[in-house]
């Protein structure tokens, strides 16, 4: 059984920037298992499930059995984003480097998720509003779209995104049917309801260099050279280059790519520590 001590060290203990997963970022939330309860017991469910894809304007129908072969090269989000003058949510569209274009969110708390996807996720593509869920509760129907889905080479993420403190009886329900479906085809599931300690304060920061730079006064090799085997505070570092003011760009860039190394729960600025990636 894990000790208080192993979970404050779990917790608490460093995230490093060039090794990190997309799961070490965020807050888990844990389905009540009374919600797994709520659904009907048809032992048929993989054909009865369905989910509902748009390939252009037309909509087409995947058995949850056969989701791993739905049209995700082909899918446009199945509800349209909305504008509107007095809403309270802030859609938008996010750029991501690793996709090189742009995806649809629908809150500020989307656009955290897309960030960290295109740092730490190792995607390929990324669908906004991928497919409506249908199932089957024990006394009706019901449906609900997860609000993305990230392919990576060798596996996915079926994602939702949704503060802990808003999520009410139905919502689980609701996961709990996407955490099924998603497990059936053996793709991984999470609802991401906020963010460790600094983590995105520290992805925002990064992802000001993450774009292609150009290199002619060769700071990112100075840099890596300066760096060499020790650990130096990020002031100390750009500060030993011929140009500082530009090697800053530089370094903040070679941390996106994960040429160099940062602990992601520390506050991020001239005193932080940067590291050679491999020896932190």
């Amino acid at each position: 059984m894990e000790s208080s001590e192993d979970r404050a060290v779990r917790e608490d203990g460093p995230v490093w920037s060039h090794t990190c997963a997309l799961d070490e970022l965020f807050l888990p939330y844990a389905v009540p298992h009374q919600a797994v309860g709520r659904f009907s017991g048809n032992p048929d469910w993989l054909r009865t499930w369905t989910t509902v894809w748009k390939a252009g304007k037309a909509k087409v129908i995947v058995p949850v059995r056969d989701l791993a072969a739905a049209p995700t090269a082909a899918s446009v989000p199945v509800r349209r984003f909305s504008w509107r003058a007095g809403q309270r949510h802030r859609p938008g569209l996010e750029f991501l480097v690793s996709t090189g274009r742009q995806h649809g969110f629908e809150s500020l708390a989307e656009r955290r998720l897309l960030l960290a996807l295109d740092f730490a996720g190792g995607v390929v593509e990324v669908l906004s509003q991928p497919f409506r869920l249908r199932f089957a509760r024990l006394d009706s129907e019901d449906s609900h779209t997860p609000d993305f889905l990230a392919l990576t080479p060798g596996a996915a993420w079926l994602l939702d995104v949704r503060p802990a403190e808003r999520i009410k009886e139905e919502d689980q329900v609701r996961f709990a049917a996407a955490a099924r479906a998603a497990a059936a085809v053996g793709w991984r599931y999470a609802v991401v309801t906020g963010w460790h300690r600094q983590v995105m304060t520290g992805l925002d920061a990064l992802s000001a260099r993450r774009r292609p730079m150009s290199d002619r006064l060769g700071m990112q090799a100075q840099l890596l050279e300066v760096l060499g085997r020790q650990p130096r505070q990020f002031g100390d570092l750009v500060g030993q280059t011929e140009v500082p003011a530009v090697a800053r760009a530089h370094a903040v860039h070679l941390l996106w790519h994960r040429r160099l190394a940062v602990d992601l729960r520390q506050p991020f600025g001239d005193t932080t520590w940067i590291y050679p990636v491999g020896r932190h």
